[in-house]
């Protein structure tokens, strides 16, 4: 099938690698590699997941010939960071909603947003849940003064973003991977856009491909709605029916911990095993979260041995420096 895919503008490096885990055994596994796609390998300011919606959402911006770009997220949003950054790039500024007081020093991804001249407003979690409204109030307020803004959901979480991961999907079956055999693709889920490109992808490209979300806030229920809402704007949008049914969405949870951006001690030592032996760097918010899951789903012999096993490596290393006093704390 040959898939109507929308205008993009080229921000990242396509494609990404897949390697096995070199030395870290992982029990449950058996005798087969774990592969990794390291889409935190995307770019160097633009690394992670997020790379892939941009490429299609900031086309439509420029086609609508937008000068400044409006989006939210955590205080230190993956997604808001590599947003400010390409729209930069491009020649448009930017707005970031962030989830969050105002930090005493700008680190992480904070301190990206604002060398790229993104202009923040820290939002208690109370007025985040409002922040559909409140973006599109600050357009209108652009709009009056003469911009052109462009809105651009949590996470880059829609129809068009979505094919951000369908594409990813044809780049894993062209590296051979869900098409003579089953393949489970493992990733964090924080607004549902990534899981949703995997699982219409995974249709539209006839792949053997069992998506795992694993989820780093909300819950299986809300994910899967959302999972089935992205997917029904796609098919109305686009044309392209996944028939998505919500049973057939695999959502893990079990792994936020005390809350979303939260940590606690078997995270952060697995953070740390991965870093000692394999030199792979994941994040406390998500991409730590989901591999946990993988390794115990797979420790419960869920997998079936002959079954390849793919962990999506969405990015985050900038956040990391936010955590460094959960993961090393200071000594006396």
């Amino acid at each position: 099938m040959e898939l109507p895919y929308p205008p993009r503008v080229p921000l990242g490096c396509f494609p990404t690698r897949v390697e096995p885990l070199a030395r870290m055994r992982l029990r449950g596994a058996d005798a087969r590699d774990v592969l990794i796609k390291r889409d935190d390998q995307t770019g160097s300011d633009l690394s992670g997941n997020k790379v892939r919606k941009l490429e299609f959402l900031l086309a439509e911006a420029q086609e609508r010939r937008s000068d400044i770009v409006i989006t939210c997220g955590g205080i230190q949003s993956n997604h808001a960071r590599a947003t400010a950054v390409a729209a930069r790039r491009l020649g448009m500024d930017s707005v970031l909603f962030l989830r969050g007081e105002r930090p005493s020093i700008a680190d992480g991804n904070v301190l990206l947003d604002l060398l790229v001249g993104a202009r923040i407003v820290y939002i208690t979690p109370e007025a985040y849940a409002d922040r559909t409204r409140r973006m599109a109030d600050e357009a209108g307020r652009l709009a009056a003064e003469g911009r052109r803004p462009y809105l651009i959901p949590e996470g880059g979480s829609n129809a068009l973003g979505a094919w951000g991961y369908v594409s990813m999907l044809q780049e894993l079956r062209d590296q051979g991977l869900g098409v003579d055999r089953r393949c489970h693709v493992f990733s964090a889920t924080g607004s549902a856009g990534t899981l949703a490109g995997l699982e219409i992808g995974a249709r539209l490209l006839s792949l053997a491909v069992e998506p795992w979300g694993v989820a780093v806030c909300d819950n299986e229920a809300y994910f899967r709605g959302r999972v089935l809402e992205i997917a029904s704007e796609f098919a109305r949008r686009f044309g392209c029916d996944a028939h998505l049914r919500g049973e057939e969405i695999r959502v893990v949870e079990g792994y936020r911990g005390p809350g979303y951006a939260m940590t606690y001690p078997r995270l952060l030592e697995l953070i740390r095993r991965l870093g000692r032996e394999e030199g792979i760097l994941c994040d406390p918010v998500y991409t730590g979260k989901a591999f946990l899951a993988m390794t115990d789903i797979l420790e419960s012999g869920a997998i079936p041995p002959e079954d390849d096993v793919v962990f999506v490596h969405t990015g985050g290393i900038f956040s990391l420096f936010a955590y460094r006093a959960e993961l090393f704390p200071p000594g006396p």
